[in-house]
């Protein structure tokens, strides 16, 4: 079945076999059934003739023998009869038999004693009670005219066959009426029949694989470039920019390669120039970022005796002083990302991975984030950290993948809890840190894009933490270099969740997370009947609550 949807050539070819096996079988039956109709018109037209001339040979010659003979005794008659039933017979051995029957009119039927019923006369053996029916005999009894019926010949040896049957009334050398009929068999017809339907079916097998061969070849014609064009665009999209189809000729499908060429030309230039600006920009990024480090530290060190001295300044001079010190901090934060961006861009990121219980990272964050969530009107809670949760990683990258999950959570959490779980797969193989806010949440088609650079899904929202706008985008880089994954979910108003899963091993397989990405509490789970968890007061706690209903507000991004 996925052949027959994937090869237009294989449905092409079998459409038109089907199509022309039902057009040939259509027409050998109207062509038997007209080589059959004639054979049956000519065959009752030479039927029709022999027996009106037997039926005047056999009058002639009853008249003639009644003449010269006399009155003619019964048992004479019969010996009459005998002899013109062979004598009819003579010129058609093999193409008709004659039967003479006693009629129901003549005297041995209508009681007359002086006359004894004759038995029929048959020049070949042929059982007259099967072949003759009952009907065939009354009409012929009842009319004069010559009667036509198509019917069965049975031999005496039980063979039969179809047949023409001819009857008429004639009257004897004595006579009396008396019934004779020809019986014409259709050996002959049936052979030219069986004949024409064997050529005919043999034509039509000729003629269907003839067309099956000619439609293969045509659509071959067609398919074949197009097939050379799928694979050249798969090679296109794999990469391979160079790839163009071979054209020849100058008709529909030389213009179609034609045209397939000029716009991988042009893919190939645009690509190509695209590829180059990103070069040019990740390079521009990459000295941009530092050649403002020897500028970035001497303003550092200017900003800093500026603060410390703020004490001697008027007060709207030492804000300024503040305001100073931590636009300083911010520009920092975005130059260090910019900075690893540039690496991981690069291709120089470097991971140290070593074993390294996560709750310790999580804790860490989560105590440096505590006082800022405590502000926006939450709490950060802690769940799954019973037991540790060890893994080799890069303990510097994982921190600042948690601590961008947190923040990014604490931001878009609207005031309510923020919940980070960690888990290790049951075999050990993989380890899992999901962070969980109940805010504004992600609108649909927003989980494709949180993670590009700069991406902000509301970019009239303000920003309290000072984010770059690069931290996701990081985020997934030291996921990926780790081995694994950095995915997201969320709901309009339902919030957000992260989820980090890593390998437990540096350069091991990851086959899933122990945690899911959807989590328990959506409000998906909850209409299937899915419980929440139960509400914890302390901030780092085993189980964490469910927030009160979140209202729908903007999306995230950092």
């Amino acid at each position: 079945m996925r052949l027959w949807r994937r090869n237009i050539q294989l449905r092409v070819v079998a459409s038109t076999l089907l199509l022309s096996m039902a057009v040939v079988l259509v027409l050998g039956v109207v062509v038997i059934g007209q080589v059959r109709n004639g054979l049956l018109e000519a065959k009752r037209q030479t039927a029709q003739s022999q027996a009106d001339g037997g039926f005047q040979v056999a009058r002639e010659r009853a008249t003639v023998d009644a003449s010269e003979a006399g009155a003619v005794l019964s048992v004479d008659a019969a010996t009459w009869s005998t002899e013109v039933v062979q004598q009819l017979a003579s010129g058609g051995q093999g193409v008709f038999s004659v039967v003479a029957l006693p009629s129901e009119l003549s005297p041995a039927f209508a009681g007359d004693t002086g006359f004894a019923p004759r038995g029929p006369r048959v020049s070949s053996a042929v059982d007259t009670d099967l072949s003759i029916s009952e009907g065939m005999r009354e009409a012929v009894d009842d009319d004069r005219a010559t009667q036509r019926q198509y019917g069965t010949i049975v031999r005496t040896d039980g063979t039969s066959e179809a047949g023409l049957i001819i009857g008429k009334r004639m009257t004897d050398v004595a006579g009396n009426p008396y019934q004779l009929y020809y019986l014409f068999p259709f050996t002959q017809e049936e052979k030219s029949l069986s004949l024409v339907t064997g050529t005919l079916a043999t034509a039509g097998v000729f003629l269907v694989a003839l067309l099956g061969a000619i439609a293969w070849l045509v659509v071959r014609q067609v398919v074949t470039p197009v097939r050379m064009a799928a694979g050249i665009a798969e090679r296109l999209a794999a990469g391979r920019l160079q790839e163009r189809m071979k054209v020849s000729g100058e008709d529909d499908i030389a213009r179609l390669g034609e045209s397939f060429n000029k716009m991988a030309r042009n893919l190939q230039k645009q690509i190509q120039q695209l590829e180059e600006l990103s070069r040019m920009q990740r390079r521009f990024v990459s000295d941009v970022s530092h050649e403002l480090r020897t500028p970035l530290t001497t303003v550092r060190m200017a900003a800093d005796v500026i603060h410390e001295a703020r004490g001697e300044f008027d007060p709207a001079t030492a804000r300024s002083a503040e305001l100073l010190l931590s636009q300083l901090d911010r520009f920092e934060l975005l130059l260090a990302d910019l900075l690893e961006i540039s690496r991981f861009d690069a291709g120089a990121a470097v991971l140290e991975a070593e074993a390294t219980d996560l709750r310790d990272v999580v804790h860490r964050v989560v105590e440096s984030f505590e006082s800022l969530a405590e502000r926006r009107g939450g709490r950060l809670l802690v769940r799954g950290d019973a037991r540790p949760i060890v893994a080799e990683v890069d303990a510097r990258r994982i921190e600042r993948v948690v601590r961008n999950l947190v923040v990014n959570a604490i931001e878009h959490g609207e005031g309510r809890d923020v919940v980070v779980k960690l888990a290790v797969a049951a075999d050990g193989g993989a380890v899992a840190i999901a962070v969980r806010d109940y805010g504004i949440g992600l609108r649909p088609g927003e989980v494709d894009q949180v993670f590009s650079r700069f991406w902000r899904a509301d970019p009239a929202r303000a920003r309290t933490t000072g984010g770059t706008g690069l931290g996701l985008s990081i985020a997934v880089e030291d996921a990926h270099l780790h081995g694994g994954r950095l995915e997201a979910w969320g709901e309009p108003g339902g919030g957000a969740q992260f989820r980090l899963t890593l390998p437990a091993t540096a350069g091991g397989a990851l086959r899933g997370s122990p945690l899911p990405l959807e989590p328990g509490d959506s409000r998906a789970r909850r209409g299937r009947g899915v419980p929440a968890p139960a509400r914890s007061g302390s901030a780092v706690a085993a189980a964490a609550a469910e927030p009160s209903e979140p209202s729908a507000r903007g999306g995230h991004g950092d």
